[in-house]
């Protein structure tokens, strides 16, 4: 299938929010609380000439999908990028196609895409700064042999899914770098 097949395949965003099952509060909690800076929505603003269209392969039980999301939809309104989601394990010829260091699944990866369907460029499943926090809250974790492996590893995405809920600066490092990527 070419990138318009998957495209025309999706969902909408709200159609997404409202099948989701695990992380909508969070999801939609950081989508009330971001707004994309004052300063940069001239910016973003050229990007309509541009007709550009995103794919998000997502699953709702996905934290950095939960902080994400939210923030690419903020930048999607101004830059009026239409955007359909694609459950990534409905969806895994594509998925395999983007796959996270030649080896891992992660998501959410947002395919931007022209009106002709040609990629241009894909981006996730996280900023440079949230990878860090992950590896440094991971770096702790008893070895997966312990006994107390699944207990800690619950409580470290009990830590991690209430930091990228509640800190602004993790919105702040998505956004930049999101921009970033749209801009260049």
């Amino acid at each position: 299938m070419e990138l318009n097949d998957w495209f025309d395949k999706g969902i909408t965003a709200q159609e997404y929010v409202d099948s989701m099952s695990q992380h909508q509060q969070g999801f939609v909690y950081i989508y009330e609380h971001f707004k994309v800076p004052t300063e940069d929505e001239p910016l973003l603003a050229q990007l309509r000439e541009k007709n550009l269209r995103a794919i998000i392969l997502t699953e709702d039980w996905c934290g950095d999908a939960m902080l994400n999301i939210p923030v690419f939809l903020r930048i999607a309104e101004i830059s009026k990028i239409d955007t359909h989601f694609l459950l990534r394990d409905e969806n895994l010829t594509l998925m395999d196609q983007y796959l996270t260091n030649k080896t891992s699944r992660s998501i959410p990866k947002i395919i931007i895409i022209d009106r002709e369907g040609n990629e241009l460029f894909n981006w996730g499943p996280r900023a440079p700064e949230l990878q860090d926090f992950i590896e440094s809250s991971s770096a702790n974790l008893p070895a997966e042999s312990d006994e107390q492996f699944k207990e800690k590893q619950n409580e470290m995405f009990q830590f991690i899914t209430k930091a990228y809920r509640d800190n602004e600066d993790f919105r702040s490092y998505v956004y930049n770098d999101l921009k970033k990527a749209l801009t260049s």
